[in-house]
């Protein structure tokens, strides 16, 4: 068996290209191999800065034999006693092969003659040579580029290809491309280790390129990256800040990867801690280190008690140029340290509430007015929704106070320069001015969660803007006509309506969403005369939008499909849902904890049976007395009297909708689940669809009442 290998050799690719292209070679490679029948052992394809490499382990020197099978005359038509006539001998002339050959099958339509063919396997070579340039071609990723006077695209410009099985060279031809790509067996090692290598041979060429400098296998980079920073923290002492994006984008960005250490000036731990992450990580990749067993404040000014003046980078070099390497990287450092010094003391020369009037110079989204104006929507929002939680009047002037320097760092000399830093250099700011702890944490905190993984706000000031804010984007961009895509969503609009639900959840508060949306959307009306809206309807959607974000956000944390739907599927009003979104969440929970302790069961049999009866019954679903429909001088057995008290045990239980009191329902139906059943079965039950209609209407109300209290937690004829 052989082993077939592509190097694509190329310009720097950049580092987010990488798993893609793995996924997306690997995909169609396989297919095509399949397809053609061609055996092989292995797929492995990985990349480097410089490279993209295919090796197809075990590869057959020959596609498999094709059986084809073909159909002739009848039985009766291709032989005359025992011996082929001219029809079974022209049959058989046709595939080139003698009469004695076909063989008889029975069939539906009777007995016919076949013919059996083989085809032969093709040579692979020729095979991969047909495929090849098709799985250049398909590879896709963003920023795909020409170069030269060609019309072939690619990440970045092609400079070589490998084409070997074993040892020979497998040619084919890419056309577009100018110059021209030789395909061949020379390929390039390490910046650093010259201009060219020969590959020997394609199972020799992960050692070959090793011996160049060149760590081709990724897996292989990445664990060599994350062994040398642990054994770096072992030694030292130090926690490096090695998240796993950076991880990843730095094994995409380096062939032979080599551990340095730098430092920097001490002064520089004046900046807080985040500016100096993020110039470390995000702009130069390298890896921050912080002292161990230390407690990290979000808000702190200065960086000296939480991390250490150097750090950690992962070099391209090699290690005879480690120090020239270490000297520039600190070199480039310090200068953007000293860029964002210069910024932090440029924007301290201006207040915070200096910087809340540039923001009307800056446009929100076209339609919407500036960031200015949108501020004064946060505020307005705040205020509604901290009326609405009942905070307490210092708590509704605090988080007031956070709505209205929620944004004032967009105009900032920082924000400008590092955007990620947008809300903490803002929150910095103002404790250096003396504001409130609390409200700064709030300014802080109002831009999480940013997806359904993330942190949310840890009070409840950046909680209550954090909903304002969110309410806000919805509403205006839902207003302009805008709404997000199966594959699109510009202005996470998703994202905006899970944090919504999120943060509700986490702090258990009951917060009418339908209030608060008629609320704005009257308010919206006003300010927005021009956006062409009617509140209706775009409430309804509005509504819709977010029934199905719960829905998602339930699924994302494994509550059943059925229990989702049993309390969220289309038995329950949309509006009804987002009376209290919470009050949905506490109530999948609770089912969730009766299937798993077996106490769902029993109860969902017996409320079901009698959903389906109380179909039959003109009683609205929002009755749950049952002395009101229900006449006890027409009981004929206990288990009626039996079931009625039941009914009336739970009904206030039932009519309370208090969290508190969902569980005693629960249990309370689940305690009664026997009592239920004899009404349906056993000596004592009843006919429930007897002759006499004033007996089967008073039975079915008895049981369209047990249906409507139920259905306080959930439609349980939706339960599997």
């Amino acid at each position: 068996m052989s082993t077939y290998l592509l190097e694509i050799g190329t310009e720097e690719l950049p580092a987010d290209l990488a798993e893609s292209v793995i996924s997306q070679l690997e995909l169609n490679v396989n297919n095509d191999l399949n397809s053609s029948q061609i055996k092989f052992s292995e797929i492995r394809v990985t990349t480097t800065p410089r490279r993209i490499a295919l090796r197809i382990e075990g590869i057959s020197p020959f596609s498999e034999d094709n059986i084809l099978e073909r159909k002739g005359p009848p039985v009766s038509q291709a032989f005359h006693d025992g011996e082929p006539t001219k029809a079974a001998i022209g049959f058989a002339r046709r595939y080139e092969i003698s009469p004695e050959k076909l063989e008889v099958r029975e069939t539906p339509k009777g007995s016919f003659v076949f013919a059996k063919l083989i085809e032969k396997g093709k040579p692979v070579g020729s095979l991969l040579a047909d495929y090849l340039p098709g799985w250049i071609s398909k590879i896709q990723g963003r920023r795909f580029m020409r170069w030269g006077k060609g019309d072939f695209r690619f990440s970045r410009p092609i400079r070589w290809i490998v084409s070997l099985i074993d040892s020979e060279v497998l040619p084919f031809r890419i056309s577009g491309c100018d110059p021209e790509i030789q395909i061949g067996n020379i390929s390039r090692p390490h910046r650093l280790h010259g201009t060219t290598l020969e590959i020997k041979n394609a199972k020799t060429y992960l050692d070959q390129l090793q011996d160049v400098g060149v760590i081709v296998d990724r897996n292989s980079r990445l664990s060599n990256i994350k062994n040398s920073v642990i054994n770096h923290e072992k030694n030292k002492k130090v926690k490096p800040d090695l998240s796993e994006p950076l991880l990843n984008e730095l094994t995409d960005l380096v062939e032979s990867p080599l551990l340095v250490t730098g430092s920097f000036d001490e002064s520089f731990l004046d900046l807080p801690p985040e500016v100096l992450s993020t110039v470390m990580k995000v702009h130069q990749r390298y890896i921050p280190l912080y002292k161990v067993n230390v407690e990290f404040d979000p808000l702190s000014l200065d960086s000296r008690n939480i991390l250490l003046p150097s750090f950690l980078c992962i070099s391209n070099g090699l290690s005879s140029a480690k120090e020239n390497i270490i000297l520039g990287n600190e070199k480039v450092l310090k200068a953007r340290f000293s860029d964002a010094s210069f910024f932090i003391k440029s924007d301290l020369l201006i207040s915070s509430s200096s910087r809340i009037n540039q923001l009307k110079d800056v446009t929100f989204v076209d339609g919407l007015g500036s960031l200015y104006e949108r501020v004064n929507r946060i505020e307005w929002l705040t205020k509604l929704v901290t009326t609405k939680l009942k905070f307490d009047q210092e708590d509704i002037e605090k988080s007031l106070k956070v709505a209205h320097f929620s944004k004032h760092d967009l105009v900032s000399n920082m924000v400008g320069e590092f955007p990620e830093l947008q809300g903490t250099i803002g929150s910095k700011y103002l404790l250096h001015e003396g504001e409130a702890r609390d409200v700064c944490l709030g300014v802080l905190e109002h831009y999480k969660p940013k997806g359904t993984s993330d942190f949310l706000p840890s009070n409840d000031l950046g909680n209550a803007v954090s909903l304002a804010e969110r309410f806000e984007l919805l509403f205006s961009i839902f207003a302009k006509g805008e709404r997000p895509s199966s594959s699109s969503d510009p202005y996470a609009l998703r994202r905006a309506a899970n944090g919504i639900l999120l943060i509700l959840w986490n702090k258990d508060w009951q917060l009418n969403i339908n209030e608060i949306q008629n609320d704005s959307l009257i308010f919206w009306q006003q300010i927005f005369p021009t956006l062409p809206f009617e509140i209706t309807s775009l409430s309804s959607e509005i509504m819709e939008f977010f029934r199905q974000r719960i829905i998602s956000l339930l699924e994302e944390k494994d509550i059943d499909f059925d229990i989702i739907q049993a309390i969220a599927g289309d038995t329950y009003s949309t509006s009804k849902l987002l009376d209290d979104p919470t009050d949905v969440y506490f109530r999948t929970s609770l089912l969730m904890e009766m299937r798993k302790n077996n106490t769902l069961n029993l109860l969902q049999a017996v409320v079901t049976r009698a959903s389906k009866l109380a179909a039959k019954s003109s009683i609205p679903k929002d009755v749950i007395d049952p002395s009101a429909f229900v006449d006890k001088s027409l009981f004929e057995k206990d288990c009626e009297n039996e079931m009625f008290n039941v009914l009336e045990k739970l009904k206030p239980l039932a009519v309370s909708g208090e969290r508190a009191k969902y569980k005693l329902l629960a249990d309370g139906l689940a305690s009664s689940a026997e009592t239920l059943a004899n009404f349906f079965d056993g000596e004592g039950s009843v006919m429930v669809m007897t002759d006499d209609i004033n007996l089967r209407n008073n039975r079915l109300n008895l049981l369209t009442i047990l249906r409507n209290q139920s259905l306080k937690l959930a439609d349980f004829s939706k339960l599997n």
